[in-house]
């Protein structure tokens, strides 16, 4: 595997001025129908949304595909190696395996670059690299970061699925990093019924998984590790989230659990 070790300081924020200006009026409705709608801030109720947001300066991500904006860049998974550090799998379009593995390492913020196979017309690379703000946020709020995550051109596509209060924190921070961002859509869903039957320490353990991508595909993290990450037994861990899948799978099949 290709190892990178080089280093640049990300050069300066560059980009199309005006744009998303087009969607302006659109991005007001939405927010202005947010704002209005009671239904939104009702506690049984979810925001899906997603936001077009320009990667911030700094972020090896934001730079790099500004320098390349025909590359398209999935983000597969993230998980944590520190307290600051996280490593994620990311699908990279358009070349054989290791082209960018020199450049990539050489941002400030890549720690390790590992270029691991050709994929669909790309090639997939393990980059370790310091934690991005939003990502402590993210902890802060116990929210999962909802993949893939898909970057061009220096903007980057977020899911995001949160209770009301916990979407207006993200969307403050959005507008933090870029105040032209994009909201692209937004709808709501009720939570179903079946979230009530998870103990808080069953929930906990869910949130973490998620986050860590234990449940993403291909999975960001194994048992073993997640195990070590929560500091507890792989064999309890295993026990927990068969418990947490059964009620899942229990409460999903039984149409009387879901509201009308």
């Amino acid at each position: 595997m290709a190892k990178a070790s080089a280093r640049r300081t990300s050069p300066g924020r560059g980009g199309r001025p005006g744009e998303g200006s087009g969607n302006s009026k659109n991005q007001s409705n939405r927010l202005e129908a947010l704002r209005s709608s009671k239904e939104t801030a009702a506690p049984d109720r979810l925001l899906l949304a997603t936001l077009r947001i320009r990667i911030p300066k700094g972020l090896w991500a934001g730079q790099f595909s500004r320098d390349h904006p025909s590359v398209m860049v999935e983000i597969l998974n993230r998980s944590d190696t520190s307290a600051h550090l996280s490593v994620s799998d990311h699908w990279i379009s358009g070349q054989p395996p290791g082209v960018w593995a020199r450049e990539i390492g050489a941002y400030a913020d890549v720690v390790k670059v590992d270029s691991l196979a050709e994929l669909a017309e790309g090639s997939l690379y393990r980059i370790t690299y310091h934690n991005p703000p939003v990502i402590y946020l993210y902890r802060k709020l116990g929210l999962p970061i909802q993949f893939p995550l898909r970057i061009q051109g220096g903007y980057i596509r977020w899911e995001v699925v949160a209770r009301h209060s916990e979407f207006d924190r993200v969307l403050k921070y959005a507008r933090v990093v870029d105040p032209e961002f994009q909201l692209v859509s937004i709808r709501r869903r009720p939570l179903r019924s079946h979230l009530p039957l998870l103990t808080d320490g069953q929930n906990h353990l869910l949130t973490a998984a998620m986050a860590a991508g234990y449940f993403a595909v291909p999975r960001g993290i194994t048992l073993t590790d997640l195990a070590r990450q929560l500091n507890r037994s792989k064999s309890s861990v295993s026990e927990a989230i068969a418990i947490i899948e059964r009620k899942l799978l229990e409460s999903a099949v039984r149409p009387a659990l879901l509201p009308a």
